[in-house]
């Protein structure tokens, strides 16, 4: 009896101590799982530094004057500035301002938590500079397809927001003071849907508030492009017009547009690309968006936004894996199927805007303000004279100004010459006898 009593006592502390150690064991998890990051960090070794990836293009432009030119445009209100970089790739620089050669306009980095499309801007120019190549194409077929074509490629729109990610704040889509720059365009300007998010979504207080998007917009006038596109992260989808609204334009060039799209579609996405209207496919309406005013105010012909990658396993909070591939296999993959779609487009987009001046489309004129037209002249100017514009825009200063006053006289002149008109006809008919 005594040694069953002895037993039962062994096993009992020996079940306690078991569960003390368990105990143990699940604290110290627990206390594991509070110390470990809830979300991806950046991968350092497959992403650049804001800093480091301007280098490596200045670096890049270096090395290949013939072809490329890299100028830094800034602005600033109530204390808040911004720069954008711009790199213009012309096969034969001499010729990087001749209209008469085929425009596109590249945007990437507008929202600063999309590390991945800055990176595929830099890919872009490297194989532009010919220090890197497409599988199956040759320096000869490069060449070839890029002879009369001039691009201009912003790789990182919005710097400041990206510098708020690199500190960690790692889901910030905003520019430096809050400010949703695809938000803050003039088309539809601030209206808000009933899944309006005030956080994401600010708008600014006006349209062109922020020093990004009047850089971008007097860029875009001055440029003239025949082709725009935006790149951003977050799904797999080539979108054209419209953001603001679940259609897509009529006609011929929307037919052109959404025929180029289906063509990346099948070659470069494997047919996994949402395709339509922005405003139509991707669940929601955007207003105040960067290519809704390209294809309404710019009358850019064919208007894009592709979303080059997006994980849908992510936490909502994981914004970095969200937004960016987190593996070499995966980012590589990325970089060099977009690089193939976008020369894809260097090759087919003149011939999409030849078929449509053939077809008979009707030019539309561009309805832009006097101010927007003379920033656009001005930048245009710059980008081939530099310095010696310093006159030339204190003079324009004063055109405009002569010019406003020259309408608000024109009006005052034609309402005194109603009234007086007006008043001698009273008067005529005063005198006429009854």
């Amino acid at each position: 009896m005594g040694a069953l009593f002895l037993l039962l006592s062994y096993l009992l502390s020996l079940s306690a101590s078991f569960s003390t150690h368990s105990i143990a064991l699940a604290t110290a998890a627990a206390a594991a799982d509070l110390t470990r990051p809830s979300s991806t960090p950046i991968n350092r070794d497959l992403y650049h530094s804001s800093d480091a990836l301007f280098e490596q293009i200045r670096s890049l432009v270096h090395r290949h004057p013939d072809k490329l030119t890299v100028e830094t445009i800034r602005a600033g209100n109530k204390g808040y500035k911004s720069e954008i970089t711009v790199v213009t790739y012309c096969h034969s620089r001499k010729d990087n301002d001749d209209k008469s050669k085929f425009r596109i306009l590249l945007s990437f980095g507008q929202h600063g938590r999309e590390l991945i499309t800055s990176e595929l801007a830099l890919r872009i120019l490297s194989i532009l500079s010919e220090e890197q190549f497409l599988p199956k194409m040759d320096r000869a077929s490069l060449n070839g397809i890029l002879e009369n074509v001039v691009i201009k490629v912003v790789p990182m729109e919005n710097l400041n927001g990206r510098k708020l990610v690199e500190a960690g704040n790692l889901c910030e889509r905003r520019n430096g003071r809050g400010v949703d720059l695809n938000r803050n365009w003039s088309v539809d300007w601030g209206k808000k849907e009933k899944d309006y998010d005030p956080y994401e979504e600010n708008p600014g207080i006006a349209p062109f508030s922020e020093p990004e998007t009047q850089i971008m917009r007097n860029l875009a006038i001055s440029f003239d492009p025949h082709i725009w596109v935006t790149v951003h992260s977050g799904m797999e989808a080539l979108f054209m017009p419209y953001d603001h609204k679940n259609i897509t334009p009529n006609g011929l060039p929307s037919k052109r547009m959404r025929l180029l799209l289906e063509e990346l579609n099948n070659v470069h996405c494997q047919k996994r690309c949402m395709i339509g209207s922005g405003g139509g496919s991707v669940g929601y309406l955007a207003h105040g968006t960067a290519t809704d005013y390209m294809y309404d105010v710019v009358r850019v012909p064919m208007s894009f936004t592709f979303e080059i990658y997006g994980d849908s396993t992510a936490t909502t909070k994981d914004c970095f894996k969200m937004f960016n591939p987190v593996d070499h296999t995966t980012f590589t993959r990325v970089l060099n199927d977009w690089a193939a779609a976008f020369f894809t487009i260097f090759k087919l987009g003149p011939g999409q805007i030849d078929a449509q001046s053939k077809a008979g489309v009707p030019k539309v004129d561009k309805w832009v303000s006097i101010d927007e037209y003379f920033d656009g002249y001005l930048m245009g100017r710059r980008n081939r004279y530099g310095k010696k514009m310093e006159v030339l825009e204190v003079g324009m200063q004063e055109i405009r100004t002569y010019f406003r006053l020259f309408l608000l006289s024109s009006v005052l002149l034609l309402f005194m010459f109603c009234s007086r008109i007006s008043k001698t006809r009273r008067q005529i008919v005063s005198a006429i006898p009854v």
